[in-house]
């Protein structure tokens, strides 16, 4: 039976039990812990320099109030850059190629920054809607263009994570069943076609890690406009 190349973004099911909630909770498991010797292991040191890293990056041009979202949006980064790189092994479901999974991170952290917006000033959050000098005439479609694009952030957010990973994953499909047909019939085609496939998983693996930093990068982008 020919199978779909979509099928291997299909939620998994063991005995008629969905196994989404065990990809979802294996990232975590895999992160090195830190011990109570004076030295950390190579893997606890490199993870701190990333995450230290990464905090610097984001958080640096933030005012003071922003910074207190450090931990959630690093701990968001990390687990979308778990479940992106464990996507890539073979016979393993990506859970961030499900559009749900990736509106259910990004609608709430979304609508957290303007809610702390309306709360904080919302006079500069409402300001937004409307930029100043706008003429007469162009008040109420600039009021809804704004609105529209105020409320298109988060399915933003969801669809880019979504379609770089699902078609990264559907290149990966095809590249490599080619590969596969070709092996008898042209071996020198196949050889430079698994060379290409070899090149363009190199390629998944940085797409992988760069979208759950844009993921996190747009957040703070978000609530920079509202602290």
């Amino acid at each position: 039976m020919t199978l779909s190349f979509f099928d291997q973004f299909m939620s998994p099911v063991l005995m008629g039990i969905p196994l989404m909630f065990l990809a979802l909770t294996l990232p975590w498991a895999l992160f090195a812990k830190p011990s109570p010797r004076v030295l950390n292991s190579r893997m606890v040191a490199l993870q701190t320099w990333s995450i230290m890293g990464f905090v610097k990056q984001i958080f640096q041009p933030l005012s003071t109030p922003a910074h207190k979202w450090a931990m959630i949006l690093t701990s968001v980064m990390m687990f979308i850059i778990t479940m992106n790189l464990l996507g890539l092994l073979p016979y393993t479901f990506t859970p961030t190629t499900q559009l749900s999974l990736n509106l259910g991170l990004a609608v709430p952290l979304w609508l957290a920054t303007v809610i702390l917006g309306m709360r904080n000033q919302p006079t500069h959050a409402l300001g937004h809607l409307l930029p100043e000098g706008t003429p007469p005439l162009l008040i109420p479609l600039l009021i809804i263009i704004e609105t529209i694009s105020l409320f298109i952030r988060p399915l933003a957010l969801g669809v880019r994570l979504t379609a770089n990973l699902t078609a990264g994953h559907l290149l990966i499909q095809l590249i490599s069943t080619a590969a596969f047909t070709l092996i008898s019939i042209m071996p020198t085609v196949a050889f430079l076609t698994g060379l290409l496939l070899f090149l363009l998983t190199f390629l998944e693996v940085a797409v992988a890690m760069i979208q759950a930093y844009v993921f996190v990068l747009l957040l703070s982008l978000y609530l920079q406009e509202n602290v």
